[in-house]
């Protein structure tokens, strides 16, 4: 890559061909709900069709609002489709009709939305993608606190998790245009009514649209709208090989080396990015010199591009035959605004015999802000790290080898001058030895093979020959030419070794990459790709690697290559670190450096997934400072691939589950209907009966019909709760009247049982539905008399409590099992042990519990005191009590 290079990016121009055959996505941002995001894209709709483009609405969701319905009236609106689902009819866009009908556009609100199970895709937004793929255009609208990456922030401070979310590649494909109002207009529409009903609205000022709340997420709208822009601007830019930085947006850069002091770079990069919410990157040149570095260096190098990993900047390592030239092609390449590099403290000497990078980049880098910070004086490290390094040199055999190649050389040339052989051709022969030790060997072997060429031609071809004096002045200039030739034909030669060497370098790491990327495309199921994320970065790096996951009983072994039954306590502890906190631990890194193993973290944007280890046989480093950038490319591509695959077996086990709910469902209601006619007619029979029948046969008849009814009224309303067709008609009740006609007609399950009534006459009525709520007594006060023991009263007792008013049930028994309470509302649940032993479904209490909160009441379960005995107690809400005139 050259800093100069004017040709356009060919993954830009691939990105551009594929949108020329694709629709266009416009999509109407909006901070919060109320802006005004429907009604600018049906305003824009409307404009577009009247400049004669061809315009459907596919969903547009109104809220009631009068405005917006009158901007519907004129557009062709295809009609939704409905879908069954639990016994409920749910109206969804009817993507196959669009697509039947090829409009140019079609405006789909609500981008987020989750479609209903039978839908061909789960979210809208992938409706919106197959739209986009038969070439049609498509308007559609969505909040800040929809868009993937900014769930977390929006949560943070607002206390409301959306679970509606599209992920973020959809907004960077998209035109994007930003509905903004202030937050004191959006507040006062708010209590106007503009937005929601008064009393929703009453409750959303007090939390969600609080000013403070407004405020941010306006500016996350407003910067997130700014990213994508200036994302889209780059790839146009890029595509189109135009010249300059474009700093629409902030674009850090912070060039970090294995010098002393790095850290430091990465640090205020972080703190500049964070300031101006920037992207920013930690960038390294690699360049010939990089392979020379000692130990010491390397970890320093690596520890500082690690720092950057976990401060969440991007991590790259550029190959370039020199520093300057591969950090200002990278600066060109991103379009940096700011540039973040050290100075070390140099002597005049070092500077005149290598320059300056520091100089260089100011001198001749324009439209970039450079910030320039001063570094510790790496002299005293280096000297110490040059004592290991005799192998700078290269091996002796580098050298042997060039000395046989010269003593061939010559020996070919004596030979020559047998034959009276031009002096000066034979001068050309020992060019070769040079060429072929500099590119074999290095600089070195090739300066030393010149050196040794002028030598040998002066000792043996120039008279007086066996001396190395030379008589002849024209010969004297013919060897110094010999050795400045050798010694520029090295230097190319190296140089050409050098790019050739960056070039393999480079190849293998993408080879590697796609070889990775190929292999987990190839593999199904988190077990299996746990083993091939293990095999393949154990073949790259040639290490010992092995796969943990969090569980109940701590961190667990998924996968290992070769196979580890076990790890020590030390690793173990590593493990935890970083599943707990996300950021590497162990060998070569800032925690538990005495493990022998490096474990980094595999997370998404919101978790960690799972930790990789990592270690050699050896003792040694598991990674080095130059592999690095590609483990955290492997490791990135790794965690994508096992959260696709852990989505896709929770899709796959919620298909399972809502057809089991379906089948349940379908069966309770099939049975229900299927056992009813016949109790009918049970009953009817036993009425007949009792004029001429013994009165304690029909009275068995008829009380076991009864009870069988009860059943068959349980399956049923299980099955209304389940589905949710739950139709509520509240309305003013009394309690004692409730009370009084739910013992009635449970008098044959509580016969036995005095009933102790404790309700006084003074408490408020309450609003729920009277034929559910008459439901729910009477499964409570079957419930007791089944459980409690005999001739033991049954307690009903209502009072009123601050803020609520209690009713409660209680029975004289053995109780319920403790911690179980919970259980015992479970549908088909029956909890063996302590009172629960008696015959039944399961059903009733569960009713009970999908009764009450379907209005908006809670039940609970608990053992009483004195006597022993179970409590089963409604809690109604301040807003469920009907207020007296007293109470006003």
């Amino acid at each position: 890559m050259s800093a100069n290079d004017d040709r356009p990016d060919p993954d830009a121009l691939l990105r551009q061909a594929e949108q020329e055959t694709r629709g266009k996505l416009k999509v109407f941002l909006g901070a919060a709900p109320g802006v005004g995001k429907t009604y600018e894209m049906l305003n824009e709709g409307a404009a577009r069709e009247r400049a004669g483009t061809d315009v459907v609405i596919g969903v547009v969701e109104t809220h009631g609002r009068a405005e917006t319905e009158a901007l519907v009236v004129g557009h062709e609106v295809i009609p939704r489709k409905a879908i069954d689902y639990q016994g409920r009819k749910l109206a969804e866009m009817d993507l196959d009709a669009i697509l039947a009908r090829k409009p140019q556009l079609v405006l789909v609100d609500e981008l987020a939305h989750t479609n209903a199970p039978e839908c061909r895709h789960p979210k809208r937004y992938q409706d919106v993608e197959e739209l986009l793929a038969a070439g049609i255009d498509v308007f559609s609208t969505i909040n800040v606190q929809h868009i993937e990456s900014l769930n977390d922030v929006v949560a943070s401070f607002t206390r409301v998790r959306v679970r509606e979310t599209i992920p973020d590649r959809i907004l960077e494909q998209a035109e994007i245009e930003v509905v903004d109002i202030p937050p004191d207009e959006l507040i006062e529409r708010l209590k106007d009514g503009k937005v929601y009903v008064p009393d929703e609205a009453t409750r959303a000022l007090s939390h969600f649209f609080s000013k403070s709340n407004l405020s941010a997420l306006r500016e996350l709208a407003l910067r997130r709208a700014a990213q994508a822009v200036d994302a889209q601007m780059l790839d146009y830019v890029r595509a189109h090989a135009l010249a300059g930085n474009w700093a629409g947006g902030e674009r850090i850069v912070v060039a970090v080396s294995e010098l002393p002091g790095a850290d430091g770079l990465v640090r205020v990069g972080k703190r500049i990015a964070d300031t101006l919410r920037a992207p920013w990157t930690a960038v390294h040149i690699e360049t010939p010199r990089t392979r020379t570095l000692g130990e010491e260096d390397r970890k320093r190098l690596a520890a500082t591009l690690n720092l950057a990993s976990q401060l969440d900047g991007s991590v790259v390592t550029v190959p370039a035959m020199s520093v300057i030239e591969g950090l200002t092609a990278f600066a060109t390449e991103a379009r940096a605004t700011q540039l973040v590099v050290g100075k070390s403290v140099r002597s005049r000497w070092f500077e005149m015999r290598h320059g300056s990078v520091v100089d260089r980049l100011v001198r001749d880098t324009s439209g970039i802000a450079i910030h320039v910070l001063p570094m510790e004086d790496p002299a005293p490290t280096r000297q110490r790290a040059r004592k290991p390094r005799p192998g700078n040199w290269g091996a002796r055999s580098d050298y042997l080898w060039a000395m046989l190649m010269v003593a061939a050389v010559t020996g070919f040339g004596s030979g020559l001058s047998y034959v009276h052989a031009n002096l000066g051709n034979i001068a050309l022969l020992y060019l070769l030895p040079v060429m072929v030790a500099a590119s074999l060997f290095g600089l070195r072997a090739g300066l030393f093979a010149g050196l040794l060429s002028s030598l040998a031609y002066n000792f043996f071809f120039l008279p007086p020959t066996g001396t190395l004096t030379i008589n002849n002045p024209e010969n004297v200039v013919t060897v110094f030419v010999l050795l400045g030739v050798a010694f520029v034909t090295s230097q190319f030669a190296a140089r050409t070794r050098a790019q050739a060497d960056l070039a393999q370098s480079s190849a293998r790491a993408n080879a590697a990459l796609a070889g990775f990327l190929g292999q987990l495309t190839r593999t199904t199921g988190e077990e299996e790709l746990a083993q091939a994320i293990c095999g393949e970065i154990g073949r790259i790096f040639d290490v010992r690697t092995v796969i943990l996951t969090d569980s109940p009983d701590g961190p667990q072994v998924r996968a290992a290559n070769p196979a580890e039954d076990r790890l020590d306590t030390i690793e173990m502890a590593a493990v935890r670190w970083v599943l707990d906190r996300g950021v590497p631990a162990g060998r070569g890194s800032d925690t538990l450096t005495a493990s022998d193993w490096l474990f980094y973290p595999l997370r998404n944007a919101s978790q960690t997934l799972a930790a990789i280890g990592m270690s050699r046989d050896d003792g040694s480093e598991p990674i080095t400072s130059d592999q690095l950038p590609l483990l955290m490319n492997l490791l990135d591509q790794a965690a994508l691939a096992i959260e696709r695959a852990r989505l896709t077996e929770e899709m796959r086990d919620m298909a399972q589950l809502k057809e089991r709910d379906r089948l349940r469902a379908a069966l309770l209601s099939s049975v229900s209907h299927d056992l009813r006619t016949p109790l009918t007619a049970i009953l009817v029979a036993a009425s007949e009966l009792r004029r001429e029948a013994a009165p304690e046969t029909i009275d068995t008849i008829e009380l076991e019909a009864q009870r069988l009814n009860r059943f068959v009224a349980n399956l049923l309303d299980m099955a209304r709760v389940e589905a949710g067709a739950l139709k509520l008609k509240i309305e003013p009740v009394d309690l004692a009247d409730a009370i009084a006609s739910a013992v009635h007609d449970t008098r044959r399950a509580l016969d036995g049982h005095a009933i102790e009534l404790g309700v006084a006459p003074d408490l408020p009525l309450v609003r729920v539905d009277p034929q559910l709520f008459h439901h729910i007594l009477i499964n409570l006060l079957d419930n007791a008399g089944r459980y409690a023991e005999p001739g033991t009263p049954i307690a009903i007792q209502a009072e009123r409590t601050p803020g609520s008013l209690t009713l409660s049930v209680l029975d004289q028994g053995p109780g319920l099992p403790p911690g179980r309470e919970r259980d015992l509302f479970e549908t088909f649940r029956r909890i063996e042990g302590s009172d629960r032993k008696q015959t039944g479904t399961g059903l009733g209490l569960a009713i009970v519990k999908g009764f009450a909160e379907a209005m908006g009441l809670t039940v609970e379960a608990a053992n009483r005191g004195e006597p022993v005995g179970a409590r089963f107690t409604i809690r109604f809400s301040e807003a469920a009590l009907v207020r007296g005139m007293d109470e006003e």
